[in-house]
């Protein structure tokens, strides 16, 4: 009877950078401010997308949704950090952190579905431009953005079910800034393979498949742009591809490093390298948001332009 009360927490603690208290506010401004531009960024980008039919593209529809996700990502998490840094309340409810890890899970997997299919995006507008009208046309490009929402649900829907029923015997502290996946599987006193096998499975689906389509996607974009005889024309494919591919780089390289080898022990004497995890979680989990607007949007004249029209639109009275 003891071992059973013993398999259920009603909350957690989150220790955060507990271990550094002088940083503290230090990171609670740093973030605060981030927090602040990916609103205002991303907030800019969905009104522009939405209310300037210039924007009325795939691309910009992929960029929307990006903005959404990015927004939803933050808030799920970032709030209860920024509590937690400066009124040093720590704890978490147990469905608060259900929540918490069903969000953060659903987004990144949405975002990696979104990300190759903006690669795509970019195959057919450069290698098929003269078909791009009718391959990337709204009953298409749709579909695909509601799929990525759809599967990157349904995958965190698993992963979060099958973390939060496993028994926690006693120990509810969390070594992480959020719920995050992984930190909470390290507090089970049970066999946590299956949730080891689904999450291979998830790294295969969300992780590899996507970034196989990425990459085949720029093979075929260098060979055709490598054949282009203008100059001009190379500049402006160029210019029109870095910008994803700096984002592609910068979410891969932190989600890899986080989800590609799942870690279930935790072993002596990785004080260091666990708070260097934490960091990286972090990095991807406010700076990649805040960063997406500026490099794949807001540097786009387009965009701004849309942006300068919206604003300079009078009020009626």
């Amino acid at each position: 009877m003891d071992k059973i009360n013993q398999t259920f927490a009603s909350e957690f603690i989150l220790l955060g950078l507990s271990g550094y208290p002088k940083f503290e506010i230090i990171y609670f401004v740093l973030i605060l401010v981030m927090y602040l531009v990916i609103l205002i960024g991303n907030g800019i980008l969905i009104i522009a997308s939405i209310f300037d039919s210039r924007l009325h593209t795939p691309m910009y529809f992929f960029l929307g949704n990006l903005s959404v996700l990015d927004i939803c990502y933050t808030s799920s998490s970032v709030p209860s950090t920024l509590v937690s840094l400066i009124s040093k309340k720590r704890n978490i409810s147990f469905s608060g952190c259900a929540v918490q890890m069903f969000f953060g899970f659903a987004m990144g997997s949405t975002e990696c579905f979104l990300l190759g299919m903006m690669a795509f995006d970019r195959y057919v507008a450069i290698c098929n431009p003269l078909r791009y009208p009718v391959i990337m046309s709204k009953v298409v490009y749709v579909p695909m953005a509601s799929v990525s929402w759809l599967s990157g649900g349904i995958n965190s829907i698993v992963q979060t079910s099958l973390a939060m029923r496993l028994p926690f015997c006693g120990n509810n502290v969390i070594n992480h800034f959020t719920c995050e996946i992984l930190a909470v599987l390290k507090l089970a006193c049970a066999d946590i393979s299956l949730n080891i096998i689904t999450m291979v499975i998830s790294n295969m689906t969300f992780l590899v498949l996507p970034l196989l389509v990425i990459f085949f996607s720029y093979m075929f974009i260098l060979y055709t742009i490598l054949r282009m005889n203008s100059a001009t024309g190379r500049r402006k494919a160029f210019s029109t591809c870095s910008a994803h591919l700096t984002v592609v780089i910068i979410f891969y390289g932190t989600i890899f490093f986080m989800y590609a080898k799942p870690k279930t022990q935790e072993l002596p004497g990785e004080d260091k390298f666990q708070t260097s995890e934490k960091l990286i979680s972090l990095f991807y989990g406010v700076v990649t948001p805040m960063l997406n607007p500026i490099i794949y949007s807001l540097r786009n004249k387009d965009v701004k332009a849309a942006v300068k029209y919206l604003l300079n639109q009078k009020p009626i009275r």
